[in-house]
Order: structure tokens, then C-alpha cells, then sequence
């Protein structure tokens, strides 16, 4: 691969990592693993038609952990000197000696271990010149103000680029890596002024650059979504139904995916405990993950253990199919791991054929979100509870945009009572869903 801006090539990120594996062998640990990795990136930000950040990052970083038998000790380290890489080994191993023994530690399983690397085409280098950034940012911005009048001031467009590479080695010959690129377009304008108030944003992020919204599409679409939120109020307490706008249903997914990840399992601190072939979701919901999806931000051939990745049902017909564990969450729950160390891949929930305005109709009375606050989910109990804005509807037409309200609920109520997911699908990120209906929600208002 050619080096496209990195300082080291994928050849010297492995040399590393078999150099850290080599001195742990030497100094008597019965097992090592290590990530090495570099990366870089710039931000430019435009507010007003005028420059107002300019920001360049470059990163590099070595994780070293090892093992003395059950022990566990773990260093890091930036400097990829030799004595630095030395040091940060005979770090780990000083921190192991002093741990206690874990039966759950160690290394994944060599049978595990990805042998097989597909190219997911991950990686889309984009290194457009300060200046060019700079354009493509005020023209983001300017289509805002171009959209409407009611468009007063702005909070500023970004145009971001940013690769890394990296390297992931164990003692048990496992030593394999790969590159990554994430670049985005992004707006944030408010409309009104005084005390009327209202701003909203919009963005879109993808692998390769050539797949981004044009700047002038992200621009009206922040406009226009700050616009429609003036003259925004407060509804009576209620309880009704609740339609999430795709890009808040993904947090829905989230607090699923958190909630039925070893972490939280072992540690009895989720409502999900011990739910595995139980019906969580509405009977027509699937779940899959889909770890080789060309592109996607949450595809990977191998997982932080280096364990294969591969596609499976995480919930089939609304029965809960699957946790999402590592190696060490997996010993400690007595089951096996399902390469997900580092988090879940990349996630789908099935769609119903309704767009957009198709959900609205479906919503028929109700509340459609298009903002979340604070962060009031208590995964011991399900129990969610948060600050939201967004629209009231009648008749399946947007009334009036809401504020100042909280959505209230259980999250295994909620999940049960998802009416539909639209089509309108959103995949800019590592969970792709369209807009979620549920049945109802409280709503604490005036």
C-alpha cells in the first residue's frame, strides 16, 4: 500500500509489533498482544464566510498487554523508539506481578484467530488543500443562508478528513491490520433571533469522499431543519405514540447493543441478563450483523482479540438470539465469544416499505423526535428517560415543532412496542436503521 501521507509504512507497524512480542517472550511472559497504530487529519471550520478553525492531528500509539499466567498487566506507550517500546513491555509485566490472578484472562483461542482478511473497502484517502476545504465549507454554509431569510447567524460548517492504519500482533502468531478513512461535511445555523431562537444542524460522514451529500444539499438541509423549529412550544402530559427520526432511532440500537454486551452482562448491571432466547422486540423485527459490509464504518474482518468476524442474527423474529461479547466477557459468562472486543459491527434492523411521510401517516396523532437531552437510560432496569424536541402531528401531518418536553418509557416496553421502521433508512454510521414507531411513550410537558 502506498504510504499516502502515513509516516510508517504496514511493514513497519508489524515490525514493531513483532519486536514488543520478541522482548515480552525474552522477559518471561507466558503471552503478549499489541495494537500499533498511526494517524492523521485535518478539520477546517468557516463561520460567518470567514476562516475560524484550522486543524491538523497526527497520532501514533502502541498498546502492550501482557500476561504472566493468569496475571494481566497493560502499558501504552506514543514513542516508537526502541527503548520506549522496551520500557512500556517491562511496564505491562511490573503491573502484572502485582495483579491478582483472573481465570478469565488470556489471549482468544488460536482456532479463533481471523486467517482470512477480505478487502472491505475501508479505505479512501482525501487530502484536500487547506484552501479547498475552506471552499467547500463556506459553500456548505452559504447555501444555509441562501435557503431562507430566517436564517440569521450560524454556528459554522466543517469539512473533515481523517486516515489511520494499524496493526493488531499476539504471541500466538496472529499479526494483521488494515487501513481506515472517515471524512465529513457538516452545518449548524440558527434561525430567528432574540428570544425566537431556534438552531439545527445537519451532516453526512462516509469512507470514501466521493459518496458525501454535496456541501450545498448539507447546507439547505440544516437551514431548512432550523427554520421549521421556530415558534416551537410545549405539549400537555400525554402519553402517545412516538416516531424517532432515523438518525435518533440509531440511539435506540445503542442502548440495545449496550445492554446486551458481556460488560454489562457479567456485572449484572443490565436489564438483559439472562435473556438470551426470550422475545425482546416486536415480533416482525430482525436484527443482523453485517461485519463485511463493503464501506460501512462498522465493518472489520477481525475483532480487538484478533478473533474472526463473521455475519449472524442478533435477534430473529423478536427473540433475542445473541449477546455481543469478547473473549474475556464470554469466559466470565461461561459462553463463547462473538468477535465483538471493540464494541458491536456494523448493525441493521429490518425495514418496513414506508418512507418518511409514509411513518408520519402512520403516526397518525402524535410526536415525531428529532432531538435527544441529557442521558436518562438506567440499563439495570430499562427505564429511559430523556429531554427531546421535535414535531407534534395530527392526521399524519407535522402540526407545530415541540420543546422543553421529556419522553419517558421502559426500554423493554419500547422495544416490544415498535409499530414499524421506515425505509428511510440511515447508514451513516455503525448502526443502519430507518425511523422506529413505537406505540406509545409518556410525554411530561406543560
Amino acid at each position: 500500500m502506498p504510504s499516502h501521507g502515513f509516516s510508517f509504512s504496514p511493514d513497519h507497524l508489524s515490525t514493531i509489533a513483532e519486536s514488543i512480542l520478541d522482548h515480552a517472550r525474552k522477559l518471561g511472559a507466558s503471552a503478549c498482544e499489541t495494537d500499533v497504530s498511526e494517524g492523521f487529519g485535518q478539520s477546517v471550520t468557516v463561520r460567518k464566510g470567514e476562516t475560524d478553525t484550522i486543524e491538523y492531528n497526527r497520532d501514533k500509539g502502541v498498546g502492550v498487554t501482557v500476561y504472566l499466567g493468569q496475571k494481566r498487566g497493560h502499558a501504552s506507550t506514543s514513542d516508537f523508539s526502541q527503548p520506549a517500546l522496551e520500557a512500556a513491555v517491562e511496564a505491562a509485566l511490573q503491573i502484572a506481578r502485582f495483579t491478582a490472578e483472573d481465570d478469565c484472562a488470556g489471549l482468544a483461542e488460536k482456532e479463533l484467530l481471523a486467517t482470512a482478511l477480505p478487502d472491505l473497502d475501508l479505505f479512501h484517502p482525501w487530502q484536500p488543500s487547506v484552501q479547498e476545504a475552506l471552499e467547500l465549507a463556506t459553500r456548505c454554509e452559504q447555501a444555509a443562508f441562501d435557503a431562507s431569510p430566517a436564517i440569521r447567524n450560524s454556528e459554522g460548517a466543517s469539512v473533515s478528513s481523517q486516515q489511520s492504519h494499524f496493526v493488531t500482533a499476539n504471541s500466538l502468531g496472529f499479526n494483521a491490520g488494515y487501513a481506515t478513512s472517515r471524512h465529513s461535511i457538516s452545518c449548524s445555523v440558527i434561525a430567528g433571533e432574540g428570544d425566537q431562537m431556534q438552531r439545527d444542524d445537519w451532516y453526512d460522514s462516509r469512507r470514501d469522499a466521493a459518496d458525501l451529500d454535496d456541501a450545498t444539499d448539507i447546507g439547505t438541509r440544516a437551514a431548512r431543519r432550523a427554520e421549521a423549529r421556530l415558534g416551537a412550544r410545549r405539549v400537555a402530559t400525554c402519553e402517545v405514540p412516538v416516531l424517532f427520526e432515523a438518525p435518533l432511532a440509531t440511539s435506540l440500537l445503542g442502548n440495545f447493543v449496550y445492554a446486551a454486551s458481556g460488560g454489562a452482562l457479567y456485572r449484572k448491571s443490565s436489564f438483559l441478563v439472562d435473556s438470551l432466547g426470550q422475545r425482546l422486540f416486536a415480533p416482525h423485527i430482525q436484527i443482523v450483523e453485517r461485519p463485511h459490509l463493503l464501506k460501512a464504518f462498522g465493518s472489520a474482518p477481525f475483532d480487538g482479540d484478533g478473533v474472526a468476524t463473521r455475519d449472524r442474527t442478533v435477534v430473529s423474529d423478536g427473540v433475542l438470539a445473541g449477546y455481543f461479547l469478547s473473549c474475556y466477557s464470554a469466559r466470565k459468562l461461561g459462553m463463547q465469544t462473538t468477535a465483538n472486543a471493540g464494541g458491536s459491527h456494523t448493525l441493521q434492523i429490518s425495514h418496513g416499505e414506508r418512507d418518511f411521510e409514509g411513518m408520519l401517516a402512520q403516526l397518525g396523532r402524535g410526536l415525531l423526535v428529532t432531538e435527544l437531552l441529557g442521558q436518562g437510560v438506567n440499563y439495570v432496569t430499562g427505564d429511559y428517560s430523556r429531554g427531546a424536541a421535535g414535531f407534534w402531528v395530527e392526521d399524519g401531518r407535522i402540526q407545530y415543532p415541540v420543546e422543553e418536553i421529556t419522553i419517558a418509557g421502559n426500554l423493554r416496553e419500547m422495544f416490544a412496542g415498535i409499530v414499524e421502521v421506515g425505509a428511510d433508512v440511515w447508514d451513516r454510521g455503525a448502526k443502519h436503521t430507518g425511523s422506529i414507531l413505537i406505540d406509545h411513550m409518556k410525554i411530561a410537558g406543560a
